[in-house]
């Protein structure tokens, strides 16, 4: 069985040592130690994916807890009904939460959208100059 050095698992996956061993200390990987006073960390296949599903779920936008939820079902037998409907509810929130973000977004876009319409406009046609410091404060206060 092939095993990894943590500085093998951060080149392979492109992160530091430092963020496996965040993973580490939050429960998400467990190496097995060796070397004097076991100072030297060996990762075992297991933990190797275990790193790859918890970096493919935080590329989803999926938390820590959840992350960790997920992958601790990758230890019991695969594909059970449990474990399906399990993640099929993770993924389901985790999109239901995304589609406010994007609405939010959307909306936030359109409001940017038209106060860089108005901003063109004016830029087209300015404002004669005594009227100029009260559209400044307009301008400033639609902000």
């Amino acid at each position: 069985m092939p095993t990894y050095t943590i500085t093998e698992l951060a080149t392979e996956f492109d992160i530091t040592p430092r963020a496996i061993r965040f993973y580490e200390d939050q429960g998400l990987l467990s190496p097995k130690r060796e070397g004097s006073g076991g100072r030297n960390r060996v990762y075992a296949a297991r933990e190797r994916t275990r790193l790859k599903l918890t970096l493919r779920g935080k590329r989803i936008g999926l938390s820590l807890s959840e992350i960790k939820s997920l992958v601790d079902m990758y230890e019991s037998p695969k594909d059970s009904e449990s474990q399906l409907k399990h993640f099929l509810k993770v993924l389901t929130q985790h999109r239901e939460k995304l589609e406010r973000q994007r609405e939010d977004l959307e909306t936030t876009l359109a409001e940017i959208a038209a106060h860089e319409a108005e901003c063109l406009q004016l830029l087209k046609n300015p404002v004669p100059e005594k009227n100029t410091a009260r559209r400044k404060i307009s301008a400033r206060t639609a902000l």
